[in-house]
Order: C-alpha cells, then structure tokens, then sequence
C-alpha cells in the first residue's frame, strides 16, 4: 500500500508540473521512477513512452501503462486520477480567471512570459527521451534524419515512425 500512496504522490506532483503538455515532465518523470524510486529501467521507461507515442489518444496515457506495470489495475487508476485530475481541476480554474481578466495588461505579459518557459521545458523533454533512445549511431542518424526531414517539410509523422523502424531492424542488428 505504501507504494500506492508513493505513486499518488508522485503522479500528482507531475500533474501539477505539466505546464504545456506531458514533454517538459518527461524529465522529471523518468528522474523519479527510475532514478528515485527505481519503479521501472530506462529500458521500460522508454518502451512505455514509446507506446505512448505510436497508440492513439494523448500520448500522457502512458502514465496509465505506469501504474498498471506497478500495481495492476488499481495502480492504472491510482495513477490516472492522480495525473489527470489535478490538472483539470486547475484548468478550470485558471480557464475561468482567464477569461474574467481578458482585458487586463498583465493577461500579456504572462501570456508572452510563459512561451520561453514551456518551449525550454518542451527541449528539456526532449532531450531526456533523446538520452534514452539514441545509444548508436544508427539511431541518431535516424533521428537527424527525422528532425531535418519534419523541418524541411510536412510529412506524417506515422510514415517517419514507419521508415525509422524499419530502417532501423535493417541496419543496426
């Protein structure tokens, strides 16, 4: 039960910190099951998000796939409310005085203030799944690859997934 409560604690912490979406958590999140409370491996951590990433729906659902690894269904609900109800509950709040103080100067300034901050968090995040992903030369020529062809162009992101999986299989084993 303790490990329950540890979860709850831990996933509505990073709820509360998950300004701009799931990526600038990322970091966090990773330090705290792996590193801290040693709930899961790089390894798991990084399959986990890759689910994450390919299954439909907000790719934050992983958390869900957490707590169902650490404690079967009730750690999936467990985790899910902690994650997700924090932050509605502050959205709607922050929504509602939002919009009350739509004409007030300060409204700008914390609009404009906050877009450096999430787009720092959005890279902290990235670069930590960076970290756990590339490990070769194959893979980090993949995702310079990805990264150049996305800048360069719009393409769905589910043929790059696709064409890097396979490219991958081919060439690193």
């Amino acid at each position: 039960m303790n490990r329950l409560v540890d979860m709850v604690g831990v996933f509505a912490l990073l709820s509360v910190l998950a300004i701009g979406g799931g990526t600038p958590i990322l970091p966090e999140m990773q330090y705290l099951t792996v590193e801290r409370f040693h709930w899961l491996t790089d390894r798991q951590f990084r399959d986990i998000y890759s689910i994450g990433q390919v299954a439909p729906g907000p790719n934050m659902l992983m958390v869900l796939v957490i707590g169902y690894r650490l404690k079967g269904a009730l750690g999936a609900l467990a985790v899910g409310l902690a994650f997700f109800l924090p932050d509605c509950i502050i959205t709607l709040f922050a929504n509602r005085l939002w919009e009350r103080y739509r004409d007030s100067p300060w409204r700008a300034s914390i609009h404009y203030g906050m877009a450096p901050v999430i787009i720092g968090l959005m890279l902290s995040g990235t670069y930590a799944i960076a970290v756990l992903s590339i490990h070769n030369l194959v893979a980090l020529l993949i995702a310079a690859s990805t990264l150049s062809i996305l800048m360069w162009r719009h393409v769905n992101p589910g043929v790059l997934i696709v064409i890097g999986g396979v490219l991958y299989a081919l060439l690193a084993h």
